[in-house]
């Protein structure tokens, strides 16, 4: 008998069934914390995973710090975690073919065909995926932690619920979610909420998830739940994290808001704090753009029009970073909270005999001997393919509480959230694109910037490195609605502001004969830049992608910021834009939206202004654009 489906009048009847159901599967203390929810679509819930999992007992989490601290000694005890030699420090490891998103594995279960998503026609999708998570539970405690995405009794609030058979999840749940089992309590029948179900799924001799070759991400639209079974890794088994993202950025579109995958910063600008978002692919400069200002949130953001304003929230309150490269010179903030004592879970690093943690790039010394993902390591060890293989994985992460850091903005779970100045989308681009442009206005940062975003691959997914690819938004691969519609939603939302905010598109990654023509902390010079220009301190230069800044503004910008000299040549190496590489990607962003049906006519006017524009400066100057001829 399927308990969430029911008429009316059999409802007292089926509802008193999931509760002796309940009382049957769950211990006396557990049960009295999930009937303290006086909610039947919990109950009915939790009935289901349970009837379907099996697990030998529910642990239910009122988010007090007893049990948090059952959580964390669980984790250690499992063996899912591993103590450091630091307070507060573990280690935790995924399987070795289980270290990023799996986008060949997640599914959003629709009817409907939804171009550059990976979707499966629901009942089809959701009979895999509960066969497969049926029984999967056996022999283990059940989990079940209460959440909310945004500060807590606030318009941004959406409650969720995570079952998981893992500590490890709860656990990095726990740091990056507030605890909501009192807004529960609080709402009764009336909380609305989202479901999270994840199961390890059978374990191999490492404790690593065994069934890769089953490994499955369900989103499903229609009930706001998400599955995920046979996988360990955050980006696949957090619910919260980017798979909520999935449901809503659905969510948003129905009600008129967005649901971004952006950081949120204060940036310093005289007296006043001006607040950005910004959106970036994993590993192209988004965490460390975070610690230039006050931090707000790092990931995700959820912006809401309220009177005529632009306001955002950190659905967050901790982060899931790439670890990968953060060293104490260029990241001396994040550095020194992932070497004090407090509460860190690092995963797939290298682990030394003696406790001590290292990762590729840190320039701390290397253990001698160790563990990581793959198992023992030692210097010079090499694959089964002969390969030699990196101490830390590229990949690897760290999950801390955003409490940890000194730069911490005092905003940060305001209910009324920030007013949004400026948004920022970041590529990785070795070739083409300049490290900084403001867009002429909201519709053409929406289309020729945000919508038209490509960027190299990275290591944060499965796949060939390297590889530009179209990343709209940055977004890609938590989208979970129609490109054309979601577009839409993005030009209508400018609409509903007085003031909206500035767009920029930013570059740290081009290079030139191997090396990078930018510094790690010149993005502080580009920040100041936008900052200025939001507060009209300075103009800019026309082109026909947009503003670029002065060289004259940037040479004094370096000089009050850096303390360091910037020459003519830098700038002209920096900024010359290339004319003709703009124009075809202008042409190939036609291209994709022509075959993307609900494409906004704007999109096509937008796109095809720029390519005019485009066309007639190569006329004049030739195929790239020496900035310094238009100053």
């Amino acid at each position: 008998m399927n308990i969430f489906i029911y008429d009316k009048d059999a409802r007292v009847a089926v509802l008193k069934m999931v509760l002796e159901y309940l009382e049957e599967k769950m211990s006396g203390v557990m049960l009295d914390r999930v009937k303290r929810i006086n909610n039947s679509k919990l109950h009915a819930f939790l009935g289901e995973i349970i009837r379907l999992c099996e697990p030998s007992s529910v642990f239910v989490s009122t988010g007090s710090l007893e049990d948090y601290e059952y959580i964390r000694r669980k984790a250690i005890e499992s063996g899912e975690e591993i103590p450091t030699g630091i307070p507060g420090h573990t280690v935790h490891f995924d399987s070795p073919l289980d270290q990023a998103r799996a986008r060949g594995d997640t599914f959003i279960l629709t009817d409907e065909k939804l171009p550059f998503i990976n979707t499966k026609p629901r009942h089809e999708g959701l009979n895999e995926v509960t066969s497969l998570l049926r029984g999967s539970m056996r022999g283990r405690e059940m989990l079940v932690g209460f959440y909310s995405l945004g500060p807590k009794k606030s318009r941004f609030q959406i409650l969720a619920v995570q079952v998981t058979d893992s500590y490890y999840v709860l656990h990095s749940e726990n740091i990056l979610y507030r605890s909501a089992y009192d807004e529960f309590v609080r709402l009764g029948e009336d909380a609305n909420f989202l479901k999270f179900v994840h199961s390890q799924g059978e374990l191999d001799e490492r404790g690593g998830s065994k069934n890769i070759d089953k490994r499955r991400i369900c989103i499903d639209l229609a009930s706001d739940t998400v599955y995920s079974v046979n996988t360990q890794y955050g980006g696949n088994s957090i619910g919260l994290k980017k798979l909520s993202l999935r449901l809503t950025m659905a969510r948003a579109l129905r009600e008129g808001w967005l649901a971004e995958h952006m950081f949120v910063i204060g940036i310093e600008c005289g007296d006043k704090i001006l607040y950005f978002t910004g959106a970036f692919p994993s590993a192209s400069g988004k965490t460390s753009t975070c610690m230039v200002g006050n931090i707000i949130g790092d990931d995700i953001a959820f912006i809401r029009a309220v009177d005529g304003e632009a306001r955002v929230v950190n659905p967050e309150i901790g982060i899931f970073g790439i670890i990968d490269g953060i060293n104490a010179k260029d990241d001396k903030l994040i550095w020194e909270v992932l070497n004090k004592p407090g509460e860190v879970i690092f995963s797939n690093i290298l682990l030394g005999e003696c406790g001590e943690v290292y990762w590729n790039g840190s320039g701390k010394a290397l253990p001698a001997r160790g563990r990581n993902y793959l198992g023992e390591w030692w210097p010079g060890r090499k694959d089964e393919k002969g390969n030699s293989v990196p101490a830390s994985h590229p990949n690897a992460r760290f999950t801390v509480p955003l409490s940890s850091f000194p730069n911490l903005d005092p905003m940060y779970d305001d209910p009324e959230g920030v007013v949004v100045s400026a948004i920022i989308y970041g590529v990785r681009d070795s070739a083409n694109t300049v490290p900084l442009v403001e867009a002429f206005d909201w519709l053409h940062g929406v289309v020729t910037i945000g919508a038209s975003l490509e960027t190299e691959r990275t290591t944060a997914v499965l796949g060939k490195s390297g590889e530009l690819e179209f990343n709209p938004f940055a977004n890609l691969d938590f989208m979970s609605v129609n490109l054309g519609v979601y577009v839409r939603s993005h030009i209508n939302f400018g609409c509903k502001l007085r003031n909206p905010p500035k767009i920029y598109g930013v570059n740290y990654f081009l290079c030139e004969n191997g090396r990078y023509l930018t510094d790690k902390e010149d993005k502080k010079v580009w920040l100041r830049w936008m900052a200025c220009r939001v507060e009209g301190e300075v103009e800019a230069v026309s082109t026909p992608i947009g503003y670029i800044p002065k060289y004259s503004d940037l040479k004094q910008l370096f000089k009050d910021i850096l303390s360091k000299s910037y020459d003519v040549e830098a700038y002209k190496r920096q900024f010359t834009v290339k004319l003709d590489k703009y124009a075809e990607k202008a042409q190939r962003m036609l291209k994709i939206y022509s075959e993307i049906p609900e494409t906004p006519a704007e999109v096509f006017a937008a796109l095809e202004e720029q390519l005019s524009r485009l066309k007639r400066c190569m006329q004049e100057y030739g195929p790239h654009l020496n900035p310094l001829l238009l100053q």
